[in-house]
């Protein structure tokens, strides 16, 4: 099954199940209003919106119409959490490798993961809005799962029923903010704008073959202004699978219907010596470049950059959909006060 939120002038937006194919959707008015309700009570409203699904790949929904991706939000358009790991732990050691620094040995078994912002993510086609190229901008693409309620204490052996849906991610970065929040001991805050998020978010069995040991098993299409630069599998060098991230962060307490769990950029170990792999962010490349020879050429973007992250299952077919984005300089309005 494929649900997406379509922009209806509230916060959270309408529910509507969207084709296999992408071509055409529905909206599950009359089920339930919205994705994180149905996620709320999804025993009772799953069956409901599958019985919609099926009508609409079969062409007979009452009210079918053609699916604008440019409608869509991201599909909880705010979440009750945002837990993002860094479980391609390649990037995390070219990363430190690059300004010289070890990796110490208990990134390869305990994950490394950060919470952000959850209450104002992005679109699938909306512009990235900041105020300075400045900052580092950079894009990072990565895979997410949105879950049910999750007990505290849940193992890796029983987490993956509580996946409900999968999507993909652009998870912002500003770079160089990055140092002198982290300097702090405290983590990220100004460094992590809004994420943005697939057009839709599909159901683990969507994924056929593609979904297995808690991963998706498919290349990841990166392009930067109309370039393809990367296309890293999300099934290769995951460290940490889906369901041990999830035991990571309900160790010491629940997470709630609705939370979201990212994988962290996808990263390829043959990256390093298969150029055609490329990179699902900019500081990847970079931090390449300083390996080999002591300093960066490529730049973070800029104003009037286009990013699109997308994934196709075997036949070609796109399965999330693209997020499609602009960066765009932040407008601040002055205001003067009266004499």
């Amino acid at each position: 099954m494929k649900l997406a939120t379509l922009k209806d002038g509230s916060r959270d937006g309408q529910l509507a199940v969207v084709s296999r194919d992408l071509s055409t959707a529905h909206l599950a008015t009359e089920i339930v209003g919205t994705l994180q309700r149905a996620l709320d009570d999804w025993a009772f409203f799953e069956p409901q919106l599958e019985d919609l699904y099926e009508a609409l790949n079969l062409g007979r929904a009452r009210y079918p119409f053609a699916f604008d991706t440019k409608r869509a939000m991201a599909p909880l358009p705010r979440a009750f959490q945002w837990a993002d790991g860094s479980s391609f732990v390649n990037h995390v050691e070219l990363v430190r490798r690059a300004r010289g620094a070890e990796m110490p040995e208990s990134f390869w078994h305990d994950p490394l993961m950060y919470q952000g912002g959850s209450d104002d993510f992005i679109g699938p086609t909306d512009d990235i809005i900041l105020a300075s190229e400045e900052w580092g901008i950079d894009f990072e693409g990565e895979v997410a799962v949105i879950l049910d309620d999750v007990p505290m204490g849940t193992t890796a052996a029983t987490a993956a029923a509580h996946i409900r849906l999968v999507m993909l991610v652009n998870d912002v970065s500003l770079r160089n903010l990055i140092p002198a929040e982290l300097a702090k001991g405290f983590g990220f805050f100004q460094s992590k704008p809004a994420s943005s998020f697939s057009p839709v978010a599909v159901t683990p069995n969507e994924l056929a073959g593609a979904w297995r040991d808690g991963k998706v098993h498919r290349p990841l299409s990166v392009v930067w202004n109309g370039r393809k630069v990367g296309q890293p599998n999300a099934g290769i060098d995951m460290v940490f699978n889906f369901p041990e991230l999830i035991a990571h962060i309900t160790k010491t307490r629940s997470a709630r219907a609705g939370s979201i769990v990212g994988s962290g950029t996808i990263s390829n170990k043959d990256a390093n010596v298969q150029p055609e792999i490329g990179y699902a962010c900019i500081a990847e490349k970079r931090c390449l470049e300083t390996i080999e020879a002591g300093k960066p050429t490529t730049e973070f973007m800029k104003f009037g950059d286009t990013i699109r992250l997308e994934m196709f299952d075997e036949e070609g077919r796109s399965i999330f959909g693209a997020i499609d984005q602009k960066v765009v300089q932040q407008v601040i309005q002055q205001v003067i006060p009266h004499a």
